[in-house]
């Protein structure tokens, strides 16, 4: 009988039935029961759009009871007027409507799992939405306009810059009242990487009417914290930190006075060996001004002297050698070879340029050439004897002696210098400027000495001074068990011995009074 009727339902009426939601899955099983009455017509016509009672699982026509069936797609628990009579708690609930951008967002998930064909199902939430697309802007993060500048996502800004792939948001400026964004679902099917799960109408609702307002940490106050702090005001904060520091302070001092650092001593060492070594620094400056004085009396003893006859050079040399110049490597004679190659060489030197936006600032004299270039707007740093470009050599007269200091073995000298024409003298070619371009060098080496010295004691004293400060004694302590030890035992001791004196002076009052008695 059954088969005949399934026999003559059409497709239609088949599809129908597939189609129909889970809580009217009963009706397959009804139609197959012949004479039962539904509804409140008391009828037996189940071709009609019918829904169920979720509490006495009566079945009702829609037309009998005015609900279409567009209307029931929205209705997530229907009682009907029976049960509702007997128990007023019961009501009729229906779905929450989604608005038109969430709407959109269903429409495009339902394509995406028809074109992909996903072999585990994916249900679609319409409320977990990512933090970018809505910010409900009353919370502290909706409220911050500047980026914290230390969370993952600002370094990662900071290092590499905004990124189109990556939307990145500091954590201090995400909404912290909706939910999380949505994360992908591990699937056995390694090719739906983008399966999202469903979560539960009630995860992403907050209540905020239920939640308890947080109590004020500062000291004595009754009000309620802000929004994401946990003071009422800065001054609470500020009062809270003013009674730590007054609180664990004075003990960390007593703490750090009563054992001597070992750190301490070691800065202290070095800082004693680095002003030795800035002193010797200042002595070799002494004696390279002394040298540079020496220097100029030798240069004024020579310019009031006579040229010798007996010294003058001969230019009709023919037993002379040829070298190349190592600078051009054009061949050259050995004679001339110095002159050749200081010339050769200051040609070179004024093709490049080394300078500075600073102008050098030292005491005493001046030891580079600091000409001001408006082009490049810098200040020339070669040493002023040696630089070929803005310093010329000055022209030599006929009269002039060469004046070089006269030595043997190399290094001891004579007294005497040299009294051929400084202006045919080869031998002794700007002896005075390698002089004072070699006393100036030295002054730079000890210069940029002392300036890392002085950098060294910086360091040392800046060590030095935040050692006992009060962040360092409020976050780092060292606990002595043996001299704890020692300090309680003498504390205990003192006790005892006030304890013994008070004894005595009660017991000396107590035999005074009997005395008088």
């Amino acid at each position: 009988m059954s088969d005949k009727r399934q026999q003559n339902l059409s497709k239609e009426e088949i599809a129908k039935q597939f189609m129909l939601p889970e809580r009217k899955s009963k009706i397959a099983t009804l139609l197959k029961q012949d004479g039962q009455a539904y509804c409140i017509c008391r009828s037996s016509d189940s071709s009609r759009f019918m829904i169920g009672c979720d509490a006495c699982e009566e079945w009702y026509h829609g037309d009998c009871i005015n609900i279409t069936e567009k209307d029931a797609k929205h209705i997530k628990q229907f009682f009907c007027i029976r049960c509702r009579e007997e128990d007023p708690t019961l009501i009729t609930r229906y779905k929450p409507r989604r608005t038109d951008q969430e709407d959109r967002k269903y429409k495009k998930h339902k394509e995406k799992e028809r074109a992909h064909r996903y072999e585990y199902d994916a249900p679609w939430d319409p409320t977990a939405i990512k933090k970018s697309s809505k910010r409900c802007g009353e919370c502290t993060g909706c409220v911050r306009t500047e980026n914290c500048g230390k969370c993952d996502a600002c370094r990662h800004l900071k290092k590499f810059g905004p990124s189109v792939r990556l939307k990145l948001r500091c954590i201090q400026r995400t909404c912290r009242v909706l939910g999380d964004p949505l994360k992908p679902s591990k699937s056995f099917n390694k090719s739906s990487k983008f399966i999202k799960k469903r979560k539960r109408d009630s995860s992403n609702e907050r209540n905020e009417h239920l939640e308890v307002p947080r109590h004020c940490y500062g000291p004595a106050c009754t009000k309620q914290s802000r929004p994401g702090s946990k003071y009422c005001s800065d001054e609470c904060g500020l009062k809270l930190a003013t009674n730590r520091i007054y609180q664990v302070l004075p003990q960390r001092i007593q703490e750090w006075s009563l054992t001597p650092c070992i750190a301490e001593q070691n800065n202290r060492r070095q800082l004693e060996t680095v002003r030795k070594q800035q002193q010797d620094v200042r002595r070799i400056l002494q004696e390279l001004d002394k040298r540079h004085a020496e220097l100029d009396r030798i240069i004024e003893r020579a310019k009031h002297a006579m040229i010798d006859p007996q010294t003058e050079v001969d230019d009709n040399d023919d037993t002379e050698m040829s070298m190349y110049c190592i600078t051009c490597g054009h061949e050259i004679h050995s004679r001339t070879a110095i002159k050749h190659m200081e010339k050769c060489f200051n040609k070179y030197e004024s093709q490049a340029s080394f300078g500075s936006i600073f102008k050098t600032r030292i005491e005493g004299q001046v030891m580079f050439c600091d000409f001001y270039n408006p082009v490049n707007r810098t200040y020339c740093k070669r040493l002023r004897v040696l630089c070929p470009e803005h310093c010329k050599d000055p022209k030599i007269s006929e009269t002039e002696v060469c004046g070089c200091p006269l030595v043997t073995n190399v290094f001891d000298t004579t007294g005497e210098f040299c009294r051929a024409p400084k202006k045919s003298c080869v031998k002794h070619y700007v002896w005075e400027k390698l002089r004072r371009a070699e006393i100036d060098m030295e002054r730079v080496r000890q210069w940029l000495k002392i300036d890392e010295l002085v950098e060294q004691e910086r360091q040392i004293r800046a060590n030095m001074a935040t050692r006992a400060g009060v962040l360092a004694l409020m976050l780092h302590s060292t606990y002595n068990h043996e001299l704890m030890e020692q300090m309680t035992q003498e504390q205990n001791r003192e006790q005892l011995e006030a304890m013994e004196e008070e004894l005595q002076r009660r017991y000396g009052l107590l035999q005074k009074e009997h005395t008088a008695e």
